[in-house]
């Protein structure tokens, strides 16, 4: 069995860093201020309205 070539591990760790630097990017862009009011309706969107089929079996009943 040949040893790896050296290259992969300089490859291997540029590649750790760029998922690195792209998991903190998306993370920072989340938290932005400008998001927050998107979100905290979308937090809300479930308490809103029943699920349609919860609705549609309370106006079968009697």
């Amino acid at each position: 069995m040949t040893p790896m070539n050296p290259i992969w591990a300089y490859v291997t760790g540029a590649f750790i860093v760029l998922m690195m630097l792209s998991f903190i990017g998306i993370w920072i862009w989340a938290w932005r201020r400008y998001h927050r009011r998107t979100f905290d309706r979308m937090a809300r969107l479930p308490m809103e309205d029943e699920p349609a089929a919860e609705a549609a079996t309370k106006e079968d009943r009697p």
